[in-house]
């Protein structure tokens, strides 16, 4: 049986680097891999696995099997689709793979194929509070910001901060804080139009420009639980659930959503040693960052940290943190999974992405 695209643009080779697999899913937009040996299927790799891998300090140019699980749960050929279709609903599994007695990958079922949207495969009831930093000028997106406050610039049908909203309100996060400054009313305005009954949105206006952070000082007392906060020119595409289930296994106070970003030297680039002589050469290498992209998951006692009414920075915190030694993480996520709103170049790749 030939595999279609579908399947065939996910498969990835045990020789494979991690790097070159996150790279891959970017370029296919799927959070999973299919692992082969030669002809032979082994394994699956998901964007969690790798996600696992980075935390544990595994470097990218480390081989994937290093990053794969150690069980895959599979189907045989001769195996009956409701016997399939039963075994997906037990194990949750975003697909199915289905091998022959050769080890040879014959055919891959997917959830939304086989359920469409009359099942959920992840029902995620987070509940938790959302505080999105919405009071910023958008200096970056003028002179469209002239007119428009940057949460209310559009992306299609909706707006940035809506966008933002949904993805949040999937996981069952319901109840929003904006923080608000400039065109303040607006914003408010704009969302007393819209009935809804699917979330919460209560206001708050920093006096002045306070930085990242500072205007949290204006819900102690508000927000007794783990909650998120995000800037209001991003978004994450990646599992919620997941962020939030690392910040709490690591009993971190704060956990920083890092985007990996490539940077590509177009040139060969040379080590050298004593008296100039030549360690290394290395053509066009990449270079990888993780990147503060701008959402956080943070403890309620931290608003406590934050200064009234002061210019403070969500680094300032940070660091306050780390100095009496409380745990400060980073959950990773695809490049592509991070979309930076806030500047020309990223709006139109965006306007284009999710129109």
């Amino acid at each position: 049986m030939k595999l279609n695209e579908k399947i065939t643009e996910r498969i990835i080779f045990s020789s494979n680097t991690i790097i070159e697999a996150l790279k891959q899913m970017d370029i296919t937009g799927s959070k999973l891999l299919f692992v082969f040996d030669k002809k032979k299927f082994i394994t699956l790799l998901s964007i969690g696995d790798i996600q696992r891998a980075i935390i544990n300090n595994c470097s990218l140019n480390d081989n994937i099997l290093g990053a794969t699980r150690k069980k895959t749960v599979y189907a045989k050929y001769d195996d009956s689709e409701s016997n399939i279709k039963q075994k997906m609903l037990e194990t949750r599994a975003e697909c199915m793979p289905v091998i022959n007695d050769q080890d040879e990958l014959v055919n891959v079922l997917f959830w939304e194929d086989v359920f469409h949207e009359a099942e959920k495969r992840k029902k995620v009831k987070l509940d938790l509070p959302v505080v999105i930093m919405a009071g910023g000028k958008g200096s970056r997106l003028k002179p469209l910001t002239n007119v428009l406050p940057k949460p209310l610039i559009p992306i299609g049908e909706k707006t940035i901060l809506e966008y933002i909203m949904d993805r949040f309100i999937d996981v069952g996060c319901n109840n929003f804080y904006l923080s608000v400054n400039y065109k303040a009313e607006m914003i408010e305005h704009y969302f007393e139009q819209i009935e809804n009954n699917n979330y919460k949105i209560e206001f708050f206006k920093e006096p002045k420009p306070l930085g990242t952070a500072g205007s949290l000082y204006m819900l102690k007392g508000k927000i007794n639980e783990t909650f998120f906060v995000s800037n209001c020119d991003i978004i994450i595409d990646d599992e919620y659930d997941e962020i939030y289930n690392y910040h709490k296994e690591s009993k971190n106070e704060l956990t920083i959503v890092a985007a990996l970003k490539h940077y590509p030297i177009p040139y060969g680039t040379i080590e050298t040693g004593e008296s100039g002589r030549i360690k290394s050469f290395i053509e066009k290498p990449e270079l990888t960052f993780q990147i503060n992209s701008g959402m956080y998951i943070l403890e309620p006692h931290l608003l406590d940290e934050i200064p009234n009414n002061e210019f403070f920075h969500i680094t300032d915190l940070i660091s306050n943190i780390q100095k009496r030694g409380g745990n400060v993480g980073a959950f990773p996520v695809s490049e592509k999974s991070w979309t930076d709103i806030g500047e020309w170049s990223e709006y139109y790749k965006s306007v284009t992405k999710y129109k």
